[in-house]
């Protein structure tokens, strides 16, 4: 039984120590994530501990530990879910932010933590192409409700560090959404170190305008467009958003880089992903060498008051994109009069929707359907 609680320390102390290298960060990530699950296994273990003739001493002390650790996101959730009401409140007055029909009810359900998040099967179309850069065919998938009608659409871009990375993934946030009674369209973009900046944003951009294009003869409403992008595919987002002013309502960024000179300069310690050396791969080569790139690809530049309302969902724990960025974007954001709201989850890392059903995930899922619902919502 020793073992086992030993076992589960182990897994547990990831929940407060940052990973060193990218073989240890799916613990950093995924760990706190699924930490009540954690904490009944080990309240589990504890008990067992006493059970018998003989109390095992060094078993109660790893079980009483790990339980300890576990218990820290659920400690902070209230806090955070009010801080969290408090945002939206206060970026939306007088919107509905409640739970409307068909809406998550509540921002952590505990059978989804166990079972997963689950949503209808909607009307899937593969491999649409929206254009061919330098011959090179980039398709889409789209995610359409099954019934017919007008839906407003989320374009949803993939992170990856620029240089990986697939339109296939985050499958269950665009099921989820389609079920809602959008139209999510999960896209394909030229990557790093082949493909440098502004490649990939030219290719965002392209997808919008292929949407807009569509819009008139299919279930698409393109006055009602939002882009919601993770990591590397938030950056893109961002920058499609505030570049050019297109017509995009809302932008929602996942724990994505908002000021590549300072990440530069100001890299995560520890340091798992090698932040500068993906800089470096994705603009070609360091601030010194490239002074434009570092500029002209940070959203931070873009910043004004006609920018569309923004979310930022970003983890305080993330080692692989400061949350001090999101801070400072979310500030300028407020200052130059735009409707910013940023989601601070504590216990949480780069990429932790990577659980879906997890806290964080539960949480971000929550809060974006009420953001775009309210961003959303039809002009009188």
């Amino acid at each position: 039984m020793a073992l086992i609680a030993a076992a589960l320390l182990f897994l547990a102390v990831w929940i407060v120590v940052p990973a060193p290298n990218m073989w240890l960060l799916p613990l950093g990530v995924g760990v706190p994530e699924v930490s009540p699950i954690l904490l009944a296994a080990s309240a589990i273990v504890l008990l067992l501990c006493f059970r018998g003739k003989s109390v095992r001493k060094l078993g109660v002390l790893f079980a009483l530990v790990a339980a300890g650790l576990a218990a820290i996101p659920l400690w902070q959730m209230s806090s955070t879910i009010r801080a969290f009401d408090g945002a939206l409140t206060t970026a939306f007055p007088g919107a509905r932010l409640g739970a409307s029909p068909g809406m998550r009810p509540s921002p952590i359900v505990t059978r989804d933590l166990f079972l997963g998040i689950k949503a209808p099967q909607p009307r899937i179309s593969r491999g649409v192409q929206f254009a061919t850069p330098e011959g090179l065919p980039l398709v889409l998938d789209i995610y359409q409700p099954a019934a017919r009608g007008r839906y407003p659409v989320l374009l949803q871009i993939h992170g990856g560090s620029w240089q990986r990375g697939t339109r296939a993934d985050n499958e269950t946030f665009a099921r989820y959404f389609t079920s809602q009674g959008y139209v999510v369209i999960a896209i394909e973009y030229r990557l790093a170190p082949r493909w440098q900046w502004p490649a990939n944003l030219e290719d965002v951009q392209a997808a919008l305008a292929w949407i807009r294009a569509s819009g008139r003869s299919s279930d698409l409403d393109v006055d009602r467009i939002a882009i919601v992008g993770r990591s590397a595919g938030a950056q893109l987002a961002l920058l499609a958003a505030y570049v050019d002013k297109p017509p995009v309502r809302a932008v929602v960024s996942y724990y994505g880089p908002t000021d590549l000179l300072e990440g530069w300069k100001d890299p995560p310690r520890p340091d798992p992903a090698s932040v500068r050396s993906l800089l470096e791969s994705f603009l070609g080569g360091t601030p010194e060498t490239q002074p434009v790139r570092y500029r002209e690809a940070s959203p931070v530049t873009y910043v004004s008051g006609g920018v569309p309302p923004t979310l930022q969902i970003q983890g305080v724990r993330d080692h692989v994109v400061r949350h001090r960025f999101a801070r400072d974007l979310h500030e300028r954001l407020k200052t130059a009069g735009a409707r910013s709201v940023l989601l601070e989850i504590p216990w949480s890392e780069h990429a932790f929707d990577a659980v879906p059903q997890g806290l964080g995930g539960q949480l971000s899922l929550y809060y974006t359907e009420r953001f775009l619902a309210a961003a959303l919502a039809p002009r009188r």
